[in-house]
């Protein structure tokens, strides 16, 4: 019996990656971007808007950055940040649901983003009762 092939010199697979590699099995987290916004049902949310709080996980192949250590081949999470404020920061929505959305979205539009899972937390959400935290949270892949 013959004994598998080894890989190359310099080949990788990330662990815990499929036969084709790692895309989609690293991650990078962005967690508690603080963003003021104007989203809600309310007249009042809308006139005075308040805070939201945005987590993102984004799910690629990091391998390529690290071997390279090159910031064009993997995303650059400060420029996501200013993305995803802007986003909190604009146009206002009824739903959170809507924000959050829109939010994957904006991370998806990146092509090295398989998957993305994002949180929006509304802290200050008009609840009648006391309350921690009113959080959704919507998952995305790569059409």
């Amino acid at each position: 019996m013959t004994p598998p092939a080894r890989p190359a010199a310099g080949a990788h697979r990330a662990v815990g990656a499929g036969p084709l590699g790692g895309a989609g099995t690293d991650t990078v987290r962005l967690a508690g971007l603080r963003a003021r916004g104007r989203h809600g049902c309310l007249p009042a949310e809308r006139e005075l808007g308040q805070e939201f709080v945005v987590d993102v996980t984004l799910y690629l192949d990091t391998a390529p950055a690290a071997v390279s250590d090159d910031l064009a081949k993997t995303v650059d999470y400060g420029e996501l940040a200013v993305r995803l404020t802007r986003i909190v920061e604009g146009e206002p929505v009824n739903l959170i649901e809507t924000l959050a959305h829109r939010l994957a979205a904006a991370c998806l539009a990146d092509e090295l983003v398989e998957e993305v899972e994002v949180s929006v937390h509304k802290p200050a959400a008009p609840v009648p009762v006391p309350f921690g935290d009113v959080i959704v949270t919507v998952r995305r892949r790569r059409e």
